[in-house]
């Protein structure tokens, strides 16, 4: 199989993750309508910072022409980067879908508390604190390795890690807030994002 034709597989698979990437928060619980208890609004800061994230991989996609490698590699190398791509897209998709899920109703975009709110320990949350900023970082990494030109990955990564630190950090200070001792003993068992890395 020619080069192009894998950059191509591995490009339509990406797209296609992003589809059901967007088809998760789409088709999710609306959550009901509580009084707000709490709410953060330095996140929003992280989140234009996350959405500058990706802006710089897709943006890059256009400087492109056509469906190339993104660098010279051997075969058995250039096929088990389109696989570990393509497998990151798609567990990136399922890791946020299943956080989605367990949070159900409690999902929302802003740092907030309602009324009523519950800490969340369970199903990807007892391996990750934050499994759906894993998911986008998943998703973010997947996009740079399958449609964009790897000199901009990294510049990517820095900005959508410094607005996923904002975000955590705002919505833990919440947390710390609402759940005291509970939250602490959570945190110290359970990394924020990356198992052995934060």
């Amino acid at each position: 199989m020619p080069s192009e034709r894998i950059a191509e597989i591995v490009f339509y698979a990406v797209i296609a993750c992003w589809i059901g990437f967007a088809m998760v928060f789409a088709l999710r619980k609306r959550p009901e309508k509580k009084p707000e208890t709490t709410r953060d609004r330095a996140a929003g800061a992280g989140i234009f910072l996350q959405g500058l994230g990706y802006f710089t991989v897709w943006f890059w996609t256009r400087q492109r022409s056509g469906f190339r490698p993104l660098a010279s590699m051997t075969r058995p190398c250039e096929i088990a980067l389109a696989v570990f791509t393509v497998a990151l897209a798609a567990g990136s998709v399922w890791l946020v879908m299943s956080a989605v899920r367990t949070l159900g109703r409690q999902w929302a975009v802003a740092a907030r508390l309602v009324e009523g709110h519950k800490l969340i320990s369970d199903g990807p949350y007892q391996w990750v604190r934050n499994p759906i900023y894993t998911g986008m970082f998943g998703m973010l990494l997947a996009t740079g390795l399958g449609v964009s030109r790897w000199i901009v990955i990294p510049p990517a990564i820095l900005v959508f890690a410094v607005g996923m630190t904002i975000r955590i950090r705002s919505e833990e200070k919440l947390l710390r807030a609402a759940f005291g001792e509970e939250f602490e003993a959570y945190a110290r068992r359970v990394p924020a994002v990356l198992p052995g890395i934060y």
